[in-house]
């Protein structure tokens, strides 16, 4: 018997650049242009001190992803990999992560640069980014070239 998982809740909505999967950029990491992040109003007291990050992690749903793909090719070669050895937005469960340059609060609202989120895209949760914590170095992916 699988396991029941609560419910997500949404915290907020990206707002971005991107209309289309096609103009998004290939990671968000490559991305420049800024998105705002707006964090619905029951979830502002979450804020708190989220102006002292330097860079953040942005959870979010991919909500244009095609939840039927557990195969696919990417951008390094024609060979086809499971998507849970993949960065494709097309899987079961569509969260999307970014790491997030923290530009500016205002509010409710988070100016950020690093995303390759859509516009639109429902928000999940934002956590501060630690590279003691999060980076880990010399990381393998063995099929890529």
């Amino acid at each position: 018997m699988k396991p029941k998982i609560g419910n997500l809740k949404q915290i907020g909505v990206v707002h971005s650049p991107y209309r289309e999967r096609k103009d998004a950029p290939f990671q968000g990491k490559h991305a420049n242009d800024e998105s705002t992040l707006e964090v619905f109003e029951d979830y502002e007291p979450a804020l708190l001190d989220i102006d002292r990050c330097s860079h953040l992690i942005v959870l979010y749903w991919q909500d244009r992803a095609d939840r039927k793909i557990l195969r696919t090719r990417t951008p390094w070669g024609p060979e086809i990999h499971g998507v849970f050895a993949t960065r494709s937005p097309n899987r079961p469960n569509p969260i999307g992560l970014c790491v997030v340059e923290l530009l500016q609060r205002d509010g409710p609202f988070l100016k950020v640069r690093g995303m390759d989120a859509l516009e639109g895209s429902p928000l999940i949760d934002i956590k501060p980014y630690s590279s003691e914590v999060d980076c880990v170095q010399d990381t393998v992916i063995g099929w890529r070239k």
